[in-house]
């Protein structure tokens, strides 16, 4: 009986000092955060600047230096009145007035190019003009000859220039035009991979909420239960602790006994010897080295001890009641948990439904038809811009077929010529080289005009397509003339999401060129009340109060027995194996091998013999080495054994111990389910305050980077004015270039070609006079 009070007062003190949840609360863990979408490079990342974009670009802020003119562009657009159109035409005359100057130059230089052309051929035809083949010869002949030759070489190499510039500027545009459906398809499949991956983010973070709410529910459904199987597994651990030390004991007494019998043994033999001298008397000594080893402490006390603990716990049947008691009682409370659970996850899903995802949706499905356009028409495209290309390449050839005529009449004529050669004489390289500066001439003549239409149409188009897009786009004015309300019918940001304040397309590329989360650029805090949806506190009081509210009520517990509170002899739980113990410790404490190793160095300090005395002292020395293993290994282990073997206290303790454990359980037991209970609840609701302060973060910081939306648009910018037009404008500019200085190469290459070509009519400058000496008169006198 004694057994049964010394399990309740340890189960009880144990229950006294702390009552532990079966398993302690895991801390909640965040939710990993969605990996960012991927996005294919756009131009926009590594677009060179067109080699001639400075100097097209400072012609065309002198041609148009006026600001964009946004007021101007609003009447134009919005101006319903008939009386105003005349105003409205001569403010669009007033700003276009530097392109219409260019222009009238350009017409002014296509209708009087073609005339001159023909009056200067047919006034060379009739003689005139230069058309005589005919140079006067005068000392100044060379210099002259000199000033035009290198006044027409720089004016061809400055044509040249020109030239190679349309060459790569040719291949530029149409480089630039291959790339656009590729560079186009990236910037949509950026957008429709933006436009996709919102949605995901947000259900993302509402199906998140779905698991912790799954979560909670089934902790709430599996609430913990109080467990008494700690004392069954610390009472083992102490069996299966006192089973090993035995052997570990048994094991070193058994090495002692093994090592003591073989050096007695040896002793003996020594001892035995004729040789040895005085050696009988140590032999008595000899009998008494003798170690007892066997352990006899019983086991079976030991389990005897752990079912009594265990299986004579007779409130077993209480304890495990407790669990299905606090479950019933608190039933009704879990119900009503699991519905405002229900009610916390139909807020958190209201998310969903009050973005307007289905607009996304929208977009999505038109950038799917654009893109189906642009791969339709893309054959299409190819083919004009290769006709295009080969229009460029043959307009470029034209003027280079100018620049070789003139290099071959600068080359030729020089070396042909024979400075003092008489001009009806010239050599037929000079005659070749004078000619191909005329073809030059008459090609420049034959072609300038014609290039000056097209330089003049892509000069309004492209230099237009420049100023009122490109410039004020670069600069932010285009976006603020779309922020104009009204300008677009039915777009209108702010009443379409619900927003209170107005926001525009700049604010809105503002943000998200700085990356930011559609929460702040949108402005979806006006709309969504993002701090009540994700608010659990209301909900977490009312869960809290409803355990409060929660009647837990427990029988009395009644430990001992009438007949047990009359128990006072004291004795000892289990004497005779304490006994045992102390005996066995006796008996190994009383060995001291060092004194029969004393006695065996004394021996050996009298022998004669070597042989012998070696042996005598070897037998010492290994009989101190066992003494030290005694001392440093098996009395240690018997020590550590003991307190497993031997349990001793009074009976009058163990029913002091019952008795406190008692009260404290009948006093404190409900109050302990309340404390776990709160415990437990405030556990499971931390669940729910990490989600919301994670959802929190990512739908307002990273839900909807829209950063890919303005690299979408200057992606558009790049392809079509930093690539295509300003690739066409220094084409344009290119071709003006050459055709303006076809004008002095014209003028140059006629009046040197005549230094250079086979004259018909001879005219010879002599620069040496022949002196005749005139005798001085002189007066006679007479």
């Amino acid at each position: 009986i004694v057994g049964v009070f010394v399990g309740l007062s340890l189960l009880g003190l144990s229950l006294a000092q702390s009552v532990p949840p079966q398993t302690t609360c895991p801390a909640a863990v965040a939710p990993q955060s969605f990996a960012p979408p991927h996005y294919q490079g756009t131009a926009g990342e590594d677009t060179i600047v067109g080699f001639m974009s400075a100097l097209v670009q400072s012609f065309l802020h002198t041609v148009q230096p006026k600001p964009f003119p946004k007021d101007l562009i609003l009447k134009i657009v919005q101006e319903v009145d008939q009386s105003n159109q005349e105003e409205i035409t001569r403010e669009s005359l007033v700003y276009q007035v530097g392109f219409l100057v260019c222009v009238a130059i350009g017409i002014l230089y296509i209708v009087l190019m073609p005339i001159v052309g023909f009056l200067l051929a047919c006034c060379r035809c009739c003689g005139n003009c230069g058309g005589k083949m005919y140079q006067k010869q005068t000392s100044s002949i060379h210099c002259r000859r000199r000033a035009l030759y290198w006044s027409a070489f720089i004016t061809t190499v400055i044509i040249l220039a020109g030239n190679i510039c349309m060459f790569r500027s040719n291949e530029a545009l149409k480089g630039s035009v291959d790339q656009t459906p590729v560079e186009l398809n990236k910037t949509i499949y950026n957008i429709n991979t933006f436009l996709t991956a919102v949605p995901q983010q947000i259900h993302y973070v509402v199906r998140e909420s779905s698991k912790t709410i799954q979560e909670v529910t089934r902790n709430l459904d599996g609430r913990n239960h109080f467990c008494f199987s700690v004392l069954t597994h610390n009472t083992q651990v102490q069996l299966n602790n006192l089973n090993s030390s035995l052997a570990q004991l048994q094991s070193s007494m058994d090495r002692l006994q093994a090592n003591v019998t073989a050096v007695k043994n040896r002793i003996n033999q020594t001892l035995s010897k004729p040789n040895c001298t005085g050696c009988n008397y140590l032999k008595p000594e000899l009998q008494r080295l003798t170690i007892h080893t066997s352990i006899s402490v019983s086991t079976d006390f030991a389990k005897h001890k752990m079912r009594n603990e265990i299986l004579l716990c007779f409130v077993e049947d209480y304890f495990n009641s407790i669990p299905q008691k606090v479950t019933n009682d608190t039933m009704d409370v879990v119900e009503s948990s699991k519905l405002l659970l229900d009610e916390i996850k139909a807020q958190i899903s209201q998310i969903t439904s009050d973005i307007p995802l289905s607009a996304l949706t929208n977009v999505s499905t038109s950038l799917d038809q654009l893109h189906g356009e642009i791969f339709k028409y893309t054959p299409e495209i190819e083919r004009a811009e290769h006709i295009r290309w080969g229009v460029g390449v043959a307009l470029c050839c034209v003027v280079l077929l100018v620049v070789v005529c003139n290099l071959l009449g600068l080359v030729l004529g020089p070396v042909g010529l024979s400075p003092r050669a008489d001009p009806t004489k010239r050599s037929c390289t000079a005659n070749c080289g004078g000619t191909f500066l005329m073809m030059g001439a008459g090609f420049s003549f034959l072609f300038s005009w014609l290039f000056m239409i097209v330089v003049t149409v892509l000069f309004v188009l492209g230099g237009n397509v420049y100023t009122l897009v490109c410039r004020p786009w670069s600069n932010g004015e285009l976006l603020k003339l779309i922020d104009t309300p009204g300008l677009i019918p039915g777009f209108d940001i702010s009443p379409a999401l619900g927003l209170k304040t107005n926001i525009n397309i700049s604010d809105i590329y503002r943000d998200c060129a700085e990356n930011k989360p559609l929460w702040t650029t949108l402005r979806l805090y006006e709309v969504i009340d993002l701090e009540d949806l994700l608010n659990v506190s209301k909900y977490t009081e009312q869960i809290q109060q409803y355990f409060e509210d929660t009647d837990i009520t427990l029988p009395t517990l009644n430990l001992l027995s009438p007949e047990d509170e009359k128990l006072t002899v004291i004795t000892c739980i289990c004497d005779s194996v304490f006994l045992a113990c102390l005996t066995q410790m006796n008996n190994i404490s009383s060995i001291n091998l060092n004194t029969t190793a004393d006695k065996l160095d004394a021996l050996a300090d009298v022998q004669t013999n070597s042989d012998t005395k070696k042996e005598l002292r070897e037998e010492a020395r290994d009989l101190r080495r066992i003494q030290s293993d005694i001392e440093t290994t098996i009395t240690p282990q018997l020590v550590s054994s003991l307190p497993f073997l031997c349990c001793h206290g009074t009976v009058g303790e163990v029913l002091s111990n019952v008795e406190a454990a008692q009260d404290f359980l009948n006093t404190n037991m409900t109050q302990i389910i309340r404390t776990e209970s709160r415990k437990f609840v405030d556990c499971q609701l931390n669940y729910f305050i990490v989600y919301a302060n994670w959802a929190n973060v990512t739908i307002t910081q990273q839900v909807g980077r829209c950063g890919p939306v303005a690299g979408a648009v200057n992606s558009v910018e790049i392809v079509l004015c930093s690539q295509i037009v300003e690739s066409l404008n220094a084409f344009w500019f290119s071709l003006g270039w050459c055709i303006i200085f076809f004008i002095p190469s014209i003028i140059f290459s006629m009046k040197l070609a005549k230094y250079y070509r086979r004259m018909k009519y001879s005219d010879v400058f002599d620069d040496h006079i022949i002196m005749n000496h005139i005798p001085r008169a002189q007066m006679k006198f007479t």
